[in-house]
């Protein structure tokens, strides 16, 4: 398929779900030929829905690319801004969304995984049954776990654990954070927002995709339990499997915050909790 360096086989599952508590689905996701990625909305109806869309449309030429570039990620990212700017919302309800996932590429001519990471949304790669998050937050706690200030299971619990500091359509330009893993024949990526990450733990994550393998399954048994562990927030799942790569031989929703909309689980970009006098 079009892009696609030669030797690589993918196959792929994805599932998406408002969850228990919310009456919207603001996620957003894209998982065909060799571009997968998942946009998790803020700012309500008619606001988090239509940037986490509008994002992933913009990002949908790069499936198109024989090859694809940091640059060329940029670029999109780019018309995603602009796109996501123009939304027309409530006052104090500006539109935005993260975005995470992962591009097939090439670097001196192999096969790579290139990883795209705005906000909290999480891409993790599986290999050799060894879950790691490739991805990094930009978050407030990940922030104040990286300084020391809070540990990695606080962070799970503390009420400013879903600002983000880093979104697409923010005040500021995105700055996405890019990484080069080698693609490896039997490697397992997983791309999600947070709906999941803040259910279940990456052991449990861990052992339903040891258990699945099928792409489509596992993305749907891990919707299925985050639903089932509280579904506070909208989950959404892409699985992707790669079952070739060059030169491998291996065989084997929660009540309003006061009267300004927004949900205790709600993603929210810092400048707008700022915007709201929050100082907590």
């Amino acid at each position: 398929m079009s892009g696609w360096p030669a030797g690589v086989s993918l196959v792929w599952g994805a599932s998406s779900h408002r969850g228990a508590r919310r009456l919207l689905n603001e996620d957003s996701f894209l998982a065909d030929r060799s571009v997968f990625f998942v946009a998790d909305g803020m700012g309500g109806h008619d606001a988090g829905e239509v940037a986490s869309s509008a994002t992933i449309d913009a990002l949908r030429p790069l499936g198109a690319l024989a090859t694809v570039s940091p640059e060329d990620v940029r670029d999109r990212l780019v018309v995603a801004q602009d796109d996501v700017r123009a939304i027309s919302t409530e006052p104090g309800r500006g539109a935005g969304t993260t975005v995470t996932g992962v591009v097939v590429a090439q670097m001196e001519g192999m096969p790579y995984w290139l990883v795209v990471n705005i906000g909290d949304s999480r891409t993790y790669q599986m290999s050799h049954g060894v879950l790691e998050q490739l991805s990094v937050d930009h978050s407030e706690v990940q922030e104040m776990v990286d300084a020391g200030t809070l540990t990695a299971t606080e962070a799970l619990t503390h009420p400013r654990r879903h600002v983000v500091t880093r979104a697409v359509g923010a005040s500021l330009p995105p700055e996405p954070d890019f990484c080069w893993v080698p693609i490896a024949a039997r490697d397992r990526m997983l791309v999600c927002s947070d709906g999941l990450t803040g259910e279940l733990s990456d052991e449990r994550i861990t052992e339903i995709l040891l258990a699945q393998p099928d792409p489509q399954a596992a993305a749907d048994r891990l919707v299925n339990e985050a639903i089932v562990a509280g579904g506070r927030d909208n989950i959404t799942v892409v699985v992707v499997d790669a079952t070739g790569a060059w030169g491998d031989t291996s065989d084997g929703s929660t009540a309003p915050r006061e009267n300004l909309g927004y949900a205790d689980e709600d993603t929210l970009p810092r400048e707008i909790r700022l915007q709201m006098g929050d100082r907590t």
